[in-house]
């Protein structure tokens, strides 16, 4: 029978360090009845077995909408988490698959800076407490931070913020990168950068044991903030452990017509690029439009945590 011990301990870890940091644990729904607006994310549908009939229902992807939730109804609730699997319909690969443990956390009028803070200091107590049943074997001691930007530069020699245009940067990538394979027909921008970005970029983030990627280009804001001072990046961090993209964290968006606007253009987007379209988020929005307090959340993929620290073969939770 498989050694369980690392997947049961690195559950302590985490629900310890937030106890530690005076956190509320929270359920959410996993059946609902928009899974979130992603353009490349997609959700498993439920069906009605005795009606024999599509039901208006999904398995969420994340947790965010209802936890979301929770903060603008519960004013005593500053500082929440959640535990619990998401199920998105991808491909299985050895660091992903269809059910998965997620990890995710709200600070209430708090800035994305602290839950960087939170991210490294979560990492730190989490290999500190496997450590001590043996079973860490990538120790991180350092947690740098770094631009996209930056990241960008090193790697490509090329200013990615000097290219927000789409047919710009296609252009750029046909030029100047020919073993790039560009799609024969038109894509959006975030297709173009992730081309770049999978094939120039992220091969050699596994030589960095942490690393915080920050201030990701406007086009990819999501719901994240876009900065005060520079309108061409957006709020939003991710962190790699050894090339293993771990979570990624959002300044959240809280001007509802711009939030709008954002799912109308990934609705869109979903409907075109993948024939199909989802529910539009009636009560998420309702509590949006009647006003979300500020504040800033991360998604975290425990197996990938549990994976990168340590080098199970499989770390994945039956």
């Amino acid at each position: 029978m498989q050694d369980l011990t690392y997947q049961f301990e690195v559950i302590r870890a985490i629900r310890n360090f937030f106890e530690v940091h005076s956190f509320t644990e929270v359920l959410t729904p996993p059946a609902v009845e928009n899974p979130g607006m992603e353009t490349h994310i997609h959700p498993f549908q439920l069906f009605h077995k005795n009606q024999n009939k599509i039901a208006e229902m999904y398995l969420h992807t994340s947790p965010e909408f209802h936890m979301k939730e929770i903060l603008a109804h519960h004013p005593k609730l500053n500082d929440i988490y959640t535990l619990s699997y998401c199920f998105r319909d991808e491909p299985i690969s050895d660091i992903h698959r269809s059910q998965f443990l997620m990890l995710e956390w709200y600070r209430k009028n708090q800035r994305y800076e602290k839950i960087m803070d939170d991210t490294s200091s979560l990492v730190k107590y989490t290999q500190d407490h496997l450590d001590q049943f043996g079973i860490l074997k990538n120790k991180i001691t350092s947690f740098p931070h770094v631009t996209i930007a930056d990241l960008f530069k090193e790697y490509t020699s090329v200013d990615i913020l000097n290219y927000l245009d789409t047919n710009e940067l296609k252009e750029m990538i046909a030029t100047d990168f020919k073993d790039v394979p560009l799609p024969s027909i038109n894509c959006s921008w975030d297709d173009y950068f992730f081309l770049l970005f999978l094939n120039k970029v992220e091969p050699h983030l596994k030589n960095h044991p942490y690393l915080l990627i920050n201030e990701f280009p406007a086009p990819l804001s999501a719901l994240s903030t876009i900065k005060e001072d520079d309108d061409r990046v957006c709020e939003r961090f991710e962190v790699y452990l050894h090339g293993v993209e771990l979570s990624n964290s959002f300044n959240e968006l809280t001007d509802f017509k711009t939030l709008k606007k954002r799912f109308e253009i990934q609705a869109a987007e979903k409907k075109s690029l993948y024939g199909y379209e989802l529910p539009w988020p009636e009560t998420f929005m309702k509590m949006m439009e009647q006003g979300y307090p500020r504040s800033a959340g991360i998604a975290l993929g425990v197996e990938r945590l549990l994976y990168s620290l340590t080098n199970v073969e499989n770390p994945f939770f039956k």
